[in-house]
């Protein structure tokens, strides 16, 4: 048996007290620790350099800043729109606010591919529900517990760190969902790598039955703080308002706070850099006609289509 197999079999029933399972994987992996800095060691013994470093697996760090707020005629979501590969940018203005029904609409912070097909399954078995139960509103809580079944299912390998929000017969329903599946209720909530800041914002300004244009810049700025304060967090700002009445309005880039076609337009550039048509002479020129191939209408033979 691998030193990294738990000993329990799946139909055994948990064992009570402590578990000791992991002893022998956490005893190999430190054995294989002490073997790489014992060699790095040697390798920089050799060219002179006495500096070691321990290499250990590092856990994932992922950018994001999606929050939600709970005003007195629905729910605001908001999110960024920067979607990071480690260090680096990989998308300036991606999507992070989720359709899941017509009156429940979900923030996802994590993995991109989590989130996107997480909520697009949870969309699909809720559209299944409405339509074995008749084709009735969706509720909020329903949404909610199916997403915290799928997510406990998986232990956290699903990365997908959820504000899910929405509007039914109980009225407006706010719920952030962590990917081991825990969840909470709550009037404002953010998630993600620039949740500090934005909730910075929100613990100060918030108030209960705010109107909807007062919960939407309160959303807006709340982005906006995690935007410039977080570095895994940027570009735009997008809004979601879900109302009681049922209608829905999608602010895709309300805010574009490091729109740079301005600033580039204002920097003057030198005539050198410029390539202007001429300036790469001309050596010759021949141009020949294409050979026809000699086929006519009266060389296509028709058949009629058999049926």
């Amino acid at each position: 048996m691998s030193e990294f197999t738990c000993s329990i079999s799946p139909t055994e029933g948990a064992p009570e007290g402590f578990s000791f399972d992991n002893v022998h994987r956490n005893a190999q992996i430190q054995g294989q620790l002490l073997s790489n800095n014992s060699n790095n060691n040697a390798t920089r013994s050799a060219s002179g350099n006495s500096s070691s470093a321990s290499v250990l697996p590092l856990a994932t760090k992922t950018g994001t800043t999606i929050v939600g707020v709970v005003y007195k005629d629905g729910v605001v979501l908001g999110a960024d729109t920067r979607s990071t590969n480690d260090t680096t940018v990989a998308d300036k203005n991606c999507e992070k606010i989720h359709y899941i029904a017509p009156n429940i609409y979900c923030c996802g912070a994590g993995t991109a591919a989590d989130t996107e097909k997480t909520t697009e399954l949870i969309s699909s078995q809720m559209e299944l529900l409405r339509m074995n139960t008749g084709g009735g509103q969706s509720r909020v809580v329903t949404a909610c517990t199916l997403l915290k079944r799928m997510l406990f299912r998986y232990q956290g390998y699903v990365s997908a760190a959820l504000v899910l929000g929405g509007v039914d017969h109980h009225g407006p329903h706010l719920y952030q969902i962590y990917p081991h599946g825990s969840t909470g209720k709550l009037p404002y909530t953010t998630m993600g790598s620039g949740s500090l800041a934005a909730m910075a914002v929100f613990e100060a300004d918030f108030r209960d039955d705010m109107t909807e244009d007062e919960a939407v810049k309160l959303v807006q700025r709340a982005i906006l703080a995690g935007i410039f304060n977080d570095l895994g967090s940027g570009s735009n700002v997008d809004t979601c308002v879900i109302r009681s009445d049922g209608s829905v309005r999608m602010g895709r880039n309300d805010i574009t706070p490091n729109e740079v076609g301005p600033l580039r337009e204002s920097v003057r550039r030198s005539d050198v850099l410029n390539m202007r048509p001429g300036t790469t002479a001309v050596l010759g020129e021949t141009f020949v006609r294409a050979k026809g191939l000699g086929v006519t209408l009266a060389d296509v033979t028709v058949s009629e289509m058999e049926t």
